[in-house]
């Protein structure tokens, strides 16, 4: 199966980069209206979503987006009863390109890949990723929270992204009065 073309991440964070508070839950204080138009307008150009077992996209059009769920339930990749447009895979008992060509499409080629959380996922293609969207909520922080990335709160978020490859591309301000403003970090090699 070829490669897909593209990967690419999206994240929200607090101000001490975590994804979510201490319990999980990902917190009102980040979410924001114009966040979620940017991120759904990025998914309604994938072909195929990536994500752990307890991060949702909840948009109007997420039932239609075939997708991996990242779960150590399973021993390799296995169907989802409630969802005839997913898989669960276990990355200890399949590869990436092996949850993708049982998935398929349509098509029978995957373009984008959009990879949506939670922290070991979104770690998991810290390599890989040609760019990586990452919102940050100014004022707000999330003690013992669940971080973006692995090595956070050890690291910033831009210095984990840094050191992978990526780099400081477009930023773009999506709530002027809240001080919301999202960056493309994008694969050294991708720039130019």
């Amino acid at each position: 199966m070829p490669h897909p073309l593209r990967i690419e991440g999206y994240a929200i964070v607090s101000e001490d980069g975590m994804l979510a508070n201490a319990a999980g839950i990902m917190p009102d204080t980040l979410k924001f209206e114009a966040d979620q138009h940017f991120f759904e307008r990025g998914l309604n150009g994938v072909d195929v979503v990536v994500h752990g077992r307890h991060s949702h996209e909840q948009q109007s059009r997420s039932y239609l987006r075939r997708r991996l769920i990242m779960t150590r339930q399973v021993p390799a990749i296995a169907a989802n009863p409630s969802n005839e447009k997913a898989l669960f895979w276990n990355p200890a008992g399949a590869s990436f390109e092996q949850a993708l060509a049982l998935l398929g499409t349509p098509e029978g080629s995957i373009g984008v890949i959009g990879i949506i959380g939670g922290t070991e996922v979104f770690g998991m293609f810290l390599d890989r990723y040609d760019v990586f969207y990452l919102s940050r909520v100014p004022d707000v922080r999330l003690p013992g929270g669940r971080p973006v990335f692995p090595d956070v709160p050890t690291r910033t978020p831009e210095e984990v992204l840094v050191s992978h490859g990526l780099e400081r591309s477009r930023r773009q301000v999506l709530d002027p009065e809240r001080g919301l403003a999202i960056v493309s970090w994008q694969r050294s090699s991708k720039l130019g």
